[in-house]
């Protein structure tokens, strides 16, 4: 502890995005937070940046990825190098709004028992904003079984460290591609305690062409694959089931695989007619519409499948 506060260790992962990174690491410098705050940029099969580093009361370092490459082993390797009593994420194409850490923090506090803390978030998508909120101050497991609460955006992440590093565990690095290892941390984590959440747009997150991973199906397919046999209570939950299978759907629709889409898809409707990625993955998988365009029309409205 530092003071009254305890100190945070900020982790950026990052990947050949020079620009964004940098208004990602500005964004944190300039928190208002009193406390000790540091920052690990993690080059991620890249040449690291070393100009973004600084000495100083809030030092930035740069590091390199020598862990499993991709995102889970970036963040690991960000959690290993800062010895802070509070770990949070922002990924590099993303920004914190003012107040954030501080705000965050002070909410964390009032929860002892909670090792992770969120807050809502801000979706920003060619120029059009749309807020996410989840109407609440504490996320149960239940909740993140039923929906992958997408509000609950990995930028906003705030770990207790020794959690990290004991009872709760890192990034799982096993994980097919690093993807939804964000959702796969939450389910974890509420698994031991519920999630502190802030219902405040704190950062701000750009979906689109700049997202790594908006449009890798197969490594989501395979990811949600893994997530569903590792969580048996989402694969049985009657909302949670058929909403990862309709995102497994529309994934094969999206890559060309009609038969399997249809077959994948006519099984979710089955399980619950209400689950309206059924239906778009089968007029995606008819060649009626692209994928592509689905993913277009639902991102203007802060949305994803």
């Amino acid at each position: 502890m530092t003071g009254s506060l305890p100190s945070v260790g900020v982790v950026i992962p990052t990947h050949d995005r020079p620009v964004l990174v940098r208004e990602a690491v500005e964004s944190v410098l300039a928190q208002d937070y009193p406390g000790h705050l540091e920052i690990v940029v993690v080059h991620d099969r890249a040449t690291p940046d070393t100009s973004l580093a600084q000495t100083g009361e809030r030092a930035v370092r740069v590091v390199i990825n020598e862990r499993t490459a991709g995102l889970c082993g970036a963040r690991n390797t960000g959690i290993q190098a800062v010895e802070t009593d509070l770990v949070a994420f922002c990924d590099d194409d993303d920004v914190w709004r003012p107040g954030k850490l501080h705000r965050q923090v002070l909410h964390l506090l009032k929860f002892p028992h909670a090792e992770m803390a969120t807050t809502a978030m801000t979706v920003l998508h060619e120029g059009r904003e749309t807020v996410r909120v989840a109407g609440r101050d504490r996320v149960r497991h239940e909740a993140l079984v039923k929906s992958r609460m997408a509000m609950l955006h990995s930028s906003s992440f705030l770990l207790r460290r020794a959690a990290l590093l004991g009872g709760l565990g890192m990034l799982d690095e096993e994980i097919p591609g690093g993807q939804n290892e964000d959702w796969e941390l939450l389910l974890r984590a509420s698994r031991r305690h519920d999630v502190a959440h802030l219902d405040e747009p704190l950062v701000c997150v750009r979906w689109g062409r700049s997202s790594y991973f908006s449009r890798q199906w197969q490594g989501r397919i395979d990811s949600l694959t893994w997530l569903l046999a590792r969580y048996p209570e989402v694969a049985d939950h009657p909302v949670g089931g058929p909403r990862v299978s309709g995102q497994v759907a529309f994934g094969l629709a999206s890559l060309g695989h009609r038969r399997e889409a249809l077959a994948t898809a006519w099984a979710t409707w089955r399980r619950r007619p209400r689950e309206w990625r059924a239906p778009v993955a089968m007029v995606v998988a008819t060649g009626l519409i692209s994928g592509e365009t689905v993913l277009q029309a639902l991102h203007r409205f802060g949305r994803g499948v």
